[in-house]
């Protein structure tokens, strides 16, 4: 399977929470789009890594994704090195992808912050044909995306650019709420996390409302790039 975007994501949700309007603008418009979980989320507060599967799966079913699978790297202490880098690598020559979308540069959750430079230095490296994978047994060829872009997360980071979600915005928070043991429930026993009170929902809303409004727009996921990017007519710009 060839994609059109990988996302590339330190979490189960991230890319909900994040860029799942854009995933599923670009979906509706006919690109394949997958998702690459590094962690299954086994350190957070609440729920179980067998349910977070199960509610990743449900979340692709919504968002119509192409794949999604995790590389079950270790919640909060798998690190930035080249036996990560390289499972990464065997995914993204797998997929052939022309667009990665990963993880903020820095974050409230140093998971994040790593998650976005373990995906961009397996895009470069992904690229380099002397450094060889396989794939069931058959040598993998050498692929570097196109592009590279960076959702922003939990913490302000000014974006590059802001991708309109406004037609897509129920669906992002379809998605979101797939992962039901992570947010607001009232009737939940399980104690209260940073992501689960009452108004975190509200300042997803509030920060897609920002984003949006600074493009003329009612929602806007925003995203930061690694280099300049370029285009080859004013008319395309909202």
């Amino acid at each position: 399977m060839n994609l059109d975007i990988l996302v590339i994501a330190a979490h189960p949700d991230d890319s909900e929470l994040a860029c799942s309007g854009t995933i599923a603008s670009h979906i509706q418009k006919g690109y394949k789009v997958g998702v690459l979980d590094l962690t299954r989320g086994e350190m957070g507060t609440r729920g179980t890594p067998e349910i977070r599967m199960e509610e990743s799966t449900e979340a692709a079913r919504i968002l119509g994704l192409s794949m999604r699978e995790n590389l079950g790297f270790e919640d909060v202490f798998f690190e930035d090195d080249f036996q990560h880098q390289l499972q990464i690598i065997r995914y993204i020559r797998k997929l052939r992808p022309q667009i990665i979308l990963a993880n903020a540069i820095s974050d409230r959750h140093p998971d994040h912050g790593k998650g976005g430079s373990v995906a961009s230095k397996a895009c470069f490296m992904s690229g380099l044909r002397k450094i060889e994978t396989d794939w069931d047994g058959q040598s993998q060829e050498a692929w570097r995306p196109k592009y590279i872009y960076h959702y922003i997360q939990n913490n302000y980071i000014k974006p590059d650019f802001v991708v309109d979600v406004t037609e897509f915005w129920d669906k992002k928070m379809e998605s979101i709420k797939a992962f039901k043991s992570q947010f607001y429930d009232p009737n939940s026993n399980e104690p209260e996390s940073f992501i689960s009170s009452s108004g975190f929902l509200d300042f997803i809303d509030a920060r897609g409302k920002e984003f949006g409004h600074s493009i003329n727009a009612r929602y806007g996921e925003g995203f930061t790039v690694e280099r300049m990017v370029g285009i080859d007519d004013l008319f395309n710009l909202k």
